[in-house]
């Protein structure tokens, strides 16, 4: 088959849709389902012990896990995908993800295999890591790199959904085991079934992922031999600061989602007092202003600008964080669900042009890694020990200083998307 062929094949929107948006969904369905387990279920199972709270905190420890191993998956993946291809890499990526998600579901606990439990644990969350660390970038670039100039941003939101349907379907099906199970049931084998199941999921995307093509802009740079040695070196002694100020910029993000979902949900059923049921449907309701707010934000940025949208949200998301106090610390089911509903929407308007303001940072040589590594670098300062951080600041100063935390993050944001000089880059 032409090369010309191959690029009328991937600049249809069908197949950007169908080949970005199914293994990023998949991806995130895998990650979530462990950061509810890591709040609902492995305190009990993995980490027994007479303090609910050090057991939460020791779970969620290995949570964190996962976003150190993130950029070592963007070093080694952007490795391979800036040098022989975008497709390759994200098949091996989700494999990556897909094998560590059903290993976590078939672990036995600590009181069948005790201290070794825990351990195989964190090694099995370490893949999670190591596998989205890859998936992000490639899917990605597997849709900007196809889209029109003035159409960037509304292709790269593609991938970008993944993140509310994969919670969408992570809590779901947490929410359907609670309502079926007994709580006995649901603690001796019911948690395993999300993670095991994926891997029908997985497999699905493995086949999708096997029949994408590559896109235009790599095939354009290996026939002009623009690619280098090796990518990550280059990043860091010729992209300084699109690296750091572009780290920076994604911070927040990481922050407000984690805030939003991991630690809200260990705070509203440890002393809120919410059952497990009706927090996850909050949740789950609130989903929906994260994936309607994240179109919409990715057509402002085409129409905008990137740099334009992300600043605005960045100080309504430090206004935000000032009314933490106001919506979350009274149990009203009806505050508390506008809080959500807000909070997500703000998500959904900074996640959707994120991936496409962070590729747009990086040459096509250097692009996998570059934007790879500012994403995931950005997960261990925004989301690695953000629950921990707001459990014990809530614990010691009150949740008015988890807002404090949200708007100092958003702050730093804002000032470094002023600071970030932006290169044009061929596409």
């Amino acid at each position: 088959m032409s090369n010309s062929s191959n690029l009328n094949k991937v600049n249809s929107l069908r197949h950007v849709l169908v080949g970005s948006l199914i293994g990023t969904t998949i991806e995130f369905f895998d990650f979530y389902i462990y950061a509810n387990a890591a709040v609902l279920v492995f305190p009990k199972l993995f980490f027994p012990g007479s303090d609910p709270t050090t057991s939460i905190l020791e779970s969620l420890a290995t949570f964190s896990i996962a976003f150190f191993a993130r950029p070592l998956g963007s070093a080694v993946f952007g490795h391979y995908g800036d040098k022989i291809g975008r497709k390759a890499t994200l098949v091996v990526a989700l494999l990556t993800m897909g094998i560590s998600t059903v290993c976590i579901g078939l672990l036995p606990t600590y009181a069948s295999i005790g201290v070794i439990a825990p351990l195989l644990l964190m090694l099995f969350r370490f893949g999670q890591g190591l596998g989205l660390g890859g998936e992000w970038g490639g899917a990605v670039l597997l849709a900007i790199e196809n889209a029109p100039p003035n159409k960037r941003a509304w292709y790269g939101m593609f991938p970008q959904l993944g993140a509310p349907i994969g919670l969408l379907l992570s809590g779901g099906t947490f929410l359907i085991l609670s309502d079926t199970l007994s709580e006995e049931s649901f603690f001796d084998f019911g948690w395993r079934i999300p993670f095991v199941s994926s891997a029908i999921l997985v497999l699905v995307g493995f086949y999708i992922r096997l029949k994408i093509t590559e896109t235009p802009s790599f095939v354009q740079s290996v026939e002009t031999k623009k690619q280098v040695k090796i990518p990550l070196i280059t990043v860091f002694k010729s992209y300084q600061k699109e690296l750091i100020f572009g780290t920076l910029a994604a911070v927040t993000t990481f922050v407000l989602f984690y805030l939003m979902t991991v630690f809200t949900l260990s705070w509203a059923t440890t002393e809120l007092s919410f059952s497990r049921r009706d927090f996850l449907i909050i949740q789950l309701f609130s989903v929906l202003f994260f994936m309607i707010a994240i179109p919409v934000s990715a057509l402002l940025a085409d129409r905008f600008g990137r740099r334009l949208i992300l600043v605005s949200i960045s100080l309504l998301i430090a206004i935000f964080g000032l009314f933490f106090s106001f919506f979350f610390s009274a149990e009203s089911s009806s505050l508390i669900t506008v809080f959500s509903c807000l909070g997500m929407a703000l998500m959904g308007m900074t996640y959707g042009p994120l991936g496409t303001f962070l590729s747009e940072l990086f040459p096509t040589e250097v692009r996998y890694t570059g934007a790879s590594m500012t994403f995931n670098l950005a997960g261990i300062l925004g989301a690695a020990f953000a629950p921990m951080i707001a459990i014990w600041l809530a614990k010691n100063y009150g949740i008015g200083y988890v807002g404090f935390y949200l708007s100092g993050a958003a702050l730093l944001t804002f000032i470094s998307l002023l600071l970030i000089t932006k290169k044009t880059h061929q596409f």
